[in-house]
């Protein structure tokens, strides 16, 4: 049921993405501040996410995501509102788009914790895959259907349609009875929470390793989805149909790259499989960055969407095997915290370049 209602959300995010990247593109011609549309989306998740992941720690965690997604409903129903008015501005844009980016911030650790309650640990690596499979599925869909609603109704519909997406996931929520063991000691202070999970992730070299090794993917890899609308834009008969399907394409092979994680993984050992992903994205951009032709662009983006799932899920999975149910939102926290982080500032960067 929850991945079913996610599904629909991350149908509806992915929509709101496409809008929002083109109507940067509408609105501006600085390259700076087109890519940072995807910075804002990513830098809340760095700012906020071990906050987030402290709560999870310690509070009901069922609780946080609705939290998360009712503050989500509200901001994209405000931000429909305030594009159909034509009061959009560069700044104004980023700004709703940061905000919907807090409310994920605060959504993620919950859920990816939530993994383990919902599911025995001996299913969690394929727990985390299945949730990836989802995602990209959307995104093998989503935004060809974002371009298509740009296109043809505007961007305040797109913004829409991610408002009314929210629904279905509120009330699989509403509906989950999640099993929990009360816990015979005292909650933990906030405060006390967040350094805890600092000490431990500190403590702990391949929890580190993984974290370090996140944020360089994230930094280095973020340069093709920041700068992608510029890609499609440079195309005499580009347009948001261009920019959503080659989003669909790096979608799709997020998928081939999902379904083919656990045979890789039986294969190879993990050090292989991340050299494997950080080279097949390298290869990616070096296309991109080098061919004028659209369907060479379109068969860059499928090696790229997969290494973007081996690498990030791998990673995913390390931490939450590495890590005990104590402390595994907030050590997933940091490495969102990271991998985000190296996101925001790679796409400030690379739009800066």
């Amino acid at each position: 049921m929850l991945w079913s209602a996610t599904l629909v959300s991350n149908f509806g995010g992915l929509v709101q993405a496409v809008g929002a990247a083109w109507l940067m593109t509408q609105l501006t011609d600085s390259a700076t501040l087109i890519a940072l549309v995807q910075a804002s989306n990513t830098l809340p998740i760095m700012l906020l996410a071990l906050a987030s992941g402290a709560l999870a720690d310690i509070f009901d965690r069922k609780t946080l995501l609705l939290t998360a997604q009712l503050f989500m409903l509200v901001v994209s129903v405000a931000l429909a509102v305030v594009a159909w008015q034509g009061w959009l501005t560069p700044w104004l844009l980023l700004g709703f788009t940061f905000l919907i980016g807090a409310g994920q911030a605060l959504y993620n650790p919950p859920w990816q914790a939530s993994m383990g309650d919902l599911v025995p640990r001996a299913d969690l690596p394929a727990a985390v895959t299945l949730n990836s499979v989802g995602f990209n599925l959307m995104r093998s869909v989503g935004p060809a259907a974002g371009g298509f609603i740009v296109a043809g109704f505007g961007a305040a519909a797109a913004f829409a349609v991610n408002a009314l997406t929210y629904l279905p996931l509120l009330g699989a929520l509403l509906r989950w009875k999640p099993r929990t063991t009360p816990s015979p000691a005292p909650r933990e202070p906030f405060l006390s929470a967040v350094g805890a999970g600092l000490r431990y992730v500190a403590l702990s070299p391949n929890l580190m390793r993984v974290i370090l090794r996140g944020a360089l993917f994230g930094f280095a890899a973020v340069s093709v989805l920041a700068l992608l609308p510029l890609v499609a834009k440079s195309h005499p008969e580009g347009g948001s149909l261009l920019f959503g399907g080659l989003l669909g394409c790096y979608g799709l092979g997020a998928i081939a790259g999902a379904v083919l994680n656990p045979r890789i993984r039986a294969r190879f050992d993990n050090e292989n499989v991340i050299r494997v992903a950080f080279a097949g994205f390298a290869g990616a951009a070096i296309v991109l960055g080098q061919a004028d032709a659209i369907w060479l662009h379109a068969l860059a983006m499928l090696p790229a969407g997969a290494s973007w799932v081996l690498a990030l899920s791998l990673f995913n999975v390390t931490v939450q095997l590495s890590t005990p149910r104590w402390v595994v939102a907030r050590a997933l926290a940091l490495y969102q915290t990271a991998t985000f982080g190296g996101m925001a500032a790679g796409s400030w960067a690379w739009g800066a370049v």
